[in-house]
């Protein structure tokens, strides 16, 4: 039987908890509580107790009620929940998780659903999904949805919301479990970044890729792409990475608003996964609109790609520390790695005549790039732009090589 997890707090809200626990049973499907409240008496039983949450914390629920610090329990519940939802799931006992709060509970049970795996559901029900959600969600596949009211009772419009939610947990579980039981497409997944800048690359490279036998997952490397990417690698979901745009690391550099953080390019090294890497879309780093450019790059090459976002070239000084930072990181791969260069450019306006064209800049990257790796690691230039057809096509065949440990 599907089994759907709530996690909530009892003290506060459990006759709603009990409402939607209700209607998911009436489903047919089974369904397990988990109190994550603290101060109060809870207002129905739960199957996992608040103690064990807390023990599951390593430390005892009297202690945080003693401490009477809402921000240190809530930090100790979201572990012990966290830790409790790996185990019921590893044990095939939950199927989906649900939640219902205002900011405290859904810190609580967001911190728990980003434990989770991939495509296990994952529904937060919060009174705070209207506004900025990006702490809660993270780069996980958590859907939230706004109930209108605040989660206080049950009344004519709440109801409407909460049969909603547990209607919707009910068919994801099932779907979810479908899937789990299919064999599914059988092919290996191989993880592609890419930019506007760089896209006839991927497209090229995609083609082959699949020509090669594989099931290909593209990532917008706008650094919630690069951290999703990098989070299913640690889910294990890839057999390999072509990062074929690793501009995030310019962001991160300089000071754009994508930078993916400063492990980008570090986690399929850790994991062994086979890469194959470029340098795309590095001669770039991304702002808001132009009026919003920070003081200290006026007179930097500017390009304004939409009302929104303006691109600056990056320098002959910030190129070389990038191909040095490429390089170190590479270093410390466990995994097999390549490392594709293209002489004539990393994006389709870095090309000659193109805003960014700056030979000199990219020079600096590419030498220092190659100074910084060692000899273990290969590394191929091509006399051609990145996008070229026969650029992608060699670094997909690189992959499949890398993959295959074919004349590795």
């Amino acid at each position: 039987m599907v089994t759907v997890v709530l996690v909530g707090t009892l003290d506060t809200k459990g006759k709603e908890y009990e409402y939607v626990r209700n209607l998911i049973a009436a489903e047919g499907c089974h369904v397990i509580t988990m109190d994550v409240g603290v101060m109060d008496i809870p207002q129905i039983q739960a199957d996992i107790p608040r103690e064990q949450v807390a023990e599951a914390a390593g430390t005892e629920l009297q202690a945080l009620i003693e401490k009477k610090d809402r921000g240190f329990a809530i930090e100790r519940m979201s572990q012990g929940a966290a830790a409790l939802v790996r185990k019921l799931h590893s044990e095939g006992k939950l199927h989906g998780i649900l939640a219902l709060g205002g900011s405290g509970g859904s810190s609580i049970a967001t911190y728990a659903m980003r434990s989770l795996p991939i495509g296990v559901p994952k529904l937060m029900v919060s009174t705070i999904a209207s506004g900025d959600t990006s702490a809660y969600v993270g780069q996980s596949d958590i859907t939230m949805m706004y109930p209108i009211v605040d989660i206080a009772g049950i009344n004519s419009i709440s109801e409407r919301i909460l049969t909603n939610a547990a209607a919707s947990i009910t068919g994801m579980a099932r779907a979810a479990d479908g899937l789990r039981n299919n064999p599914g497409r059988g092919k290996p997944l191989v993880a592609v970044t890419m930019f506007g800048v760089t896209t006839p690359c991927v497209t090229h490279a995609r083609a082959r890729l699949e020509q090669l036998g594989y099931e290909v997952v593209v990532f917008h490397a706008n650094g919630s792409g690069g951290r999703a990417m990098e989070g299913l690698m640690r889910d294990g979901f890839f057999s390999g990475v072509l990062d074929l745009t690793t501009t995030e690391l310019a962001d991160e550099l300089v000071g754009g608003l994508l930078s993916a953080g400063k492990h980008r390019l570090e986690t399929a090294g850790e994991q062994g996964i086979p890469q194959v890497v470029s340098l795309g879309a590095m001669d770039m780093v991304n702002f808001g609109p132009l009026d919003t450019i920070p003081a200290k790059f006026k007179g930097r090459t500017l390009y304004k790609h939409n009302p929104n976002v303006t691109l600056m070239r990056t320098s002959k000084r910030e190129c070389e520390q990038l191909g040095r930072i490429v390089g170190e990181k590479l270093n410390q791969a466990k995994g097999p790695v390549t490392v594709f260069v293209p002489l004539k450019g990393v994006s389709s306006i870095a090309l000659q005549n193109e805003v960014f064209y700056d030979p000199e800049a990219d020079r600096a990257l590419f030498e220092s790039l190659t100074n910084s790796l060692k000899p273990h690691i290969r590394l191929i230039a091509m006399d051609t732009d990145i996008n070229d057809p026969h650029f992608a096509e060699a670094a997909a065949d690189r992959m499949h090589a890398l993959i295959n440990r074919l004349g590795c």
